[in-house]
């Protein structure tokens, strides 16, 4: 069992973790919006969205965790690193989609991850896929479909739908890289010392290709260094993190539905903030996306 952070679970400090898991899609649903409002090229603020979590989460490592983080073994360093790799592949591409998509349709496929980790874990692992899963991945992929061609049958103001749903999709493919990777890690070591490593490598990743790609690490205006930090705090720490302590107290299958509410929270503060009104095409596959997924994943 992992050792709860964030004042989770504990004898001492009772605190539900269905409680816990409804803060943490609350705190994701805003993810994409505060991507939206930073103007910084996609590599820049993803490279310090994970940076600044890691400097929110490094002295509890270093505090609490410094017997475990000097006793990786080189078989969970080599997986957590394949992770962190993978983990950076999936910010970079997600963080481009929105700047060619609306926010509904970015969110709703890059939350279809489900649905690639099953996919992976039979061409990979060798898991056996049931009847309900099989079912469950072909109509999140007709709801894909639809998604993809609605800008066709209703076009939207984004600027390159057909480009922002593709580069979501390659988001969600890499975050269920980054799951099955780092799956038998996770089963053997602390929440904390292992997303530390995990976001190290993305972050260094993000860095190797932002400098290569020529985009600035400074001066930006102090807005979005707030953004910066407002998306390693929310998202990052009440978000993700936090999901993963749940994985440790609820069944997978409760939080991969629950997660089903961030394309919901998503849209809707999109529709108030940016006055995105997604089009009937496009609400349809969405529905059917998370239909296939909610199938998929219970």
């Amino acid at each position: 069992m992992n050792t709860p952070i964030l004042g989770a679970a504990t004898d001492d400090t009772p605190i539900s973790p269905l409680a816990a898991l409804g803060i943490a899609v609350l705190a994701v649903s805003t993810s994409a919006i505060l991507v939206r409002w930073s103007t910084a090229p996609s590599l820049v603020k993803a490279f310090y969205r994970v940076a600044f979590t890691v400097g929110l989460l490094a002295p509890v490592a270093l505090v609490r965790y410094r017997d475990t983080l000097s006793t990786f073994s080189t078989r969970d360093l080599v997986a957590a690193t394949g992770a962190g790799v993978a983990l950076a592949a999936h910010f970079a591409s997600w963080f481009e989609s929105l700047n060619h998509t609306t926010v509904a349709a970015s969110v709703t496929l890059v939350q279809s991850q489900p649905l690639f980790v099953a996919v992976g874990a039979w061409a990979l692992l060798d898991e056996r896929v049931g009847r309900r899963t099989a079912a469950g991945i072909a109509v999140a992929l007709v709801g894909m479909v639809v998604m993809s061609v609605s800008d066709l049958l209703a076009p939207t103001s984004a600027p390159q739908p057909l480009l922002g749903n593709a580069l979501a999709v390659v988001g969600a493919v890499t975050a269920a890289a980054y799951v099955l990777t780092g799956r038998s890690v996770r089963s053997r070591v602390a929440l904390v010392p292992y997303v530390v490593v995990v976001y190290s490598v993305c972050a260094a990743t993000l860095l190797a290709v932002a400098v290569g790609n020529g985009d600035s690490l400074t001066g930006y205006p102090l807005r979005e260094w707030v953004l910066f930090l407002a998306m390693a705090v929310g998202p990052g720490i009440f978000g993700h993190t936090v999901i993963n302590w749940a994985l440790a107290h609820l069944e997978s299958s409760v939080v991969s539905v629950s997660l089903l509410g961030e394309p919901l929270g998503s849209t809707i503060l999109a529709l108030f903030l940016f006055g995105e009104i997604p089009s009937p095409p496009l609400v349809v596959g969405g529905a059917i996306v998370l239909t296939g997924i909610y199938v998929t994943a219970k």
